[in-house]
């Protein structure tokens, strides 16, 4: 289909046999495209790992997959490298979203089957046009777009999302407490992957900066579990001054 011959369809139109997967571990990233992709009638369908991932897609063949690159059991990479290689869903187009779009990171997504790589935080302009892009159909309208990325509209979105990371807070906190308890530097590393994305995707760089650093890290000597510890505590104070924040709003 040429660029001339691209069809609109608005909101409300569109077929329901349009169907995402979005394959993440990010509660925020899996709520906010769901909101954002259920208004325009797909069926979004989401899971949280590479493997079931591919599960997913060939039980649904869907139109078009999300995929984060960075999970901690089956990662976006090695599901890109499978999928290519399955009859039945090699050709379904991937949106990779990536914390980290450095050329490295980048070119090893292209090279394993990616189409289009979205960066953190999520935005909705990008969003539209990769869609559009490697659908091949205009799905939204110039019109509808300055609606979708109005000020109140983004100012919305980003405060329910914020509400969908502060649910998971305390259980993150609970998380850190016992990996610094045991001594278990890959429950910390875990958790501080999730709270990285999460954060990205709500604009708390700070969080994200810090949930970096740690990932980052491998707790090897004394000298880098007291760096641990002293990042671990950081975070702490940085999830609680974001609650802290939004009780008095």
């Amino acid at each position: 289909m040429g660029m001339t011959e691209q069809k609109i369809l608005p909101p409300g139109n569109l077929p329901r046999h349009l169907k995402m997967l979005v394959v993440d571990d990010s509660d925020v990233i899996l709520h906010a495209l769901r909101h954002f992709f259920e208004d325009y009638n797909f069926e979004v369908v989401t899971c949280t790992d590479g493997l079931e991932g591919l599960q997913k897609a060939v039980e649904l063949r869907p139109n078009i997959i999300f995929l984060d690159l960075m999970m901690p059991n089956f990662d976006g990479i090695k599901m890109l490298q499978v999928k290519k290689v399955l009859i039945e869903i090699k050709d379904i187009p991937v949106i990779v979203i990536s914390a980290n779009t450095d050329k490295r990171n980048v070119l090893a997504a292209i090279e394993a089957g990616a189409d289009r790589v979205i960066s953190k935080p999520l935005q909705k302009e990008t969003i539209i046009r990769y869609v559009n892009e490697v659908l091949g159909e205009k799905l939204f309208d110039k019109e509808e777009n300055k609606k979708l990325i109005s000020d109140a509209d983004s100012a919305k979105l980003q405060k329910d999302l914020t509400k969908v990371f502060l649910l998971a807070v305390p259980s993150k906190r609970e998380q850190i407490f016992e990996g610094l308890k045991k001594r278990d530097f890959k429950m910390i590393k875990t958790t501080a992957h999730e709270l990285k994305g999460s954060g990205s995707t709500i604009g708390q760089f700070n969080i994200t900066k810090i949930a970096s650093e740690i990932e980052r890290r491998d707790a090897v000597t004394d000298t880098d579990w007291m760096f641990v510890q002293l990042k671990c505590e950081q975070l702490i104070q940085a999830l609680k001054k974001l609650e802290d924040d939004n009780q008095e709003k």
